[in-house]
Formats: C-alpha cells, sequence, structure tokens
C-alpha cells in the first residue's frame, strides 16, 4: 500500500472516539479504523524505514489499571522509529516529537553534568537554536521550579537544568496537506530537522 495521506474518515473516527469512547463504539467503528487510520500509518511507517528505522504502533486501547480516567481507547494512533522520533495522528492533525520525554535518574544525572558543563552546554544551546529556526519547538515535560541541588542558582544555563526531559515537537493541525503525500514529507523533515538535538543526547545523555 502507497501512502497517501489519512482520509476524512480517520478524522471522524476520532471525532466519534473522542465524544462516545466505549466498546460499542469502537466495535462498530473498527472497519475504519483498521482501514482509514490504521493502514495509513502503517505504510508511512513502511515508506520511511530505510531512513529512519523500524517503525513500531502503540496500541489502541489505554492502559487504566492505575488511571482515575477509565476510557478504554486513546483518542490519537501513535508509532516510534527505532533510530529515534515519534509521530500522532488524531482529530486535532498530525504531531511528530523526537528527543527524551523522559529521563530516568542516571539519564538525568548525565543531561545536567553536559548541561553544566561549559563546552558542551553551550553546544546544546546552539543546536536548540538551529532546530528552532525551522519553527519547531524544543520543550520539556516536567521541569523543577528551581535549581536541582548542587547546581547554582544563577546558572547561565539555568533554564536548561530545571528540565527533566528535553524533546523536539510540532504539531500541525487538521488541513488538506493530511489526506495527501505530503504528511510524509513534513515529518520526514522535521525528523531531520530535530536530528541535531537527538544527536546530541545521545552523545552526552546516552542512545534511548
Amino acid at each position: 500500500m502507497t501512502f497517501k495521506g489519512w482520509p476524512v474518515e480517520a478524522l471522524e473516527f476520532y471525532e466519534g472516539l473522542e465524544a462516545d469512547n466505549s466498546k460499542v463504539y469502537w466495535t462498530a467503528h473498527k472497519a475504519v479504523y483498521d482501514n482509514a487510520v490504521r493502514a495509513p500509518m502503517v505504510a508511512l511507517l513502511a515508506e520511511l524505514e530505510d531512513e529512519f528505522g523500524e517503525g513500531k504502533i502503540f496500541r489502541p486501547n489505554r492502559d487504566i489499571r492505575f488511571s482515575a480516567d477509565k476510557s478504554p481507547y486513546k483518542t490519537a494512533i501513535a508509532a516510534t522509529f527505532s533510530t529515534g522520533g515519534y509521530v500522532q495522528f488524531s482529530a486535532e492533525g498530525l504531531g511528530a516529537g523526537r528527543g527524551r520525554y523522559m529521563m530516568d535518574a542516571a539519564a538525568l544525572d548525565r543531561y545536567r553534568k553536559a548541561v553544566d558543563e561549559d563546552v558542551t552546554g553551550e553546544e546544546l544551546l546552539r543546536v536548540i537554536a538551529a532546530v528552532e529556526r525551522h519553527g519547531i519547538e524544543v520543550t520539556a515535560r516536567d521541569r523543577l521550579k528551581t535549581a536541582p541541588r548542587g547546581y547554582p542558582k544563577d546558572h547561565p544555563r539555568i533554564e536548561l537544568l530545571r528540565n527533566k526531559s528535553l524533546f523536539a515537537w510540532r504539531q500541525w493541525p487538521v488541513g488538506p496537506w493530511l489526506g495527501t503525500a505530503a504528511a510524509k514529507k513534513r515529518l520526514a523533515d522535521f525528523l531531520r530537522q530535530s536530528e541535531p538535538l537527538a544527536d546530541w543526547l545521545d552523545a552526552r545523555v546516552g542512545a534511548e
């Protein structure tokens, strides 16, 4: 199957799921999910595999064991690439990310030491600036309210030190392009443009 974008039916599927997140809705529209949502994602990943590695699609069911929200299904389809990178399709459009959405204690310690060191810390600032010039946001999922223990509050890169994660992100709203092969180009461009940040993190923090 050649990737031709996601049809209108895919957007309508997630709009409906947001309104009725139930097994009854899912079962009644399972064929739409398979053909209009999942099949284009499979095709997209296959066409990008040579450059960005094998793609893996997340399961559509939510893990509700420890969640107050008992909605059984995710309202987006998402996948990762083996060389790094994340893609997500939903009723809101297309999203893509690359970097470290979460860091364990050891990785976070290596990240902070690299940010603290002048050569590698300034290098990261240059990398972020280069990535952001493409209209890509470089952000963090969580950050401390103050300096981490052992670092001064007036550190020249205190904003980076406060981060508990670091990744590039871009969200494209719904438009006619989403139903065409242009969606693949936007994703591929994002993955290439955010690669310097991924390379810095791989070198200074460690591979994912």
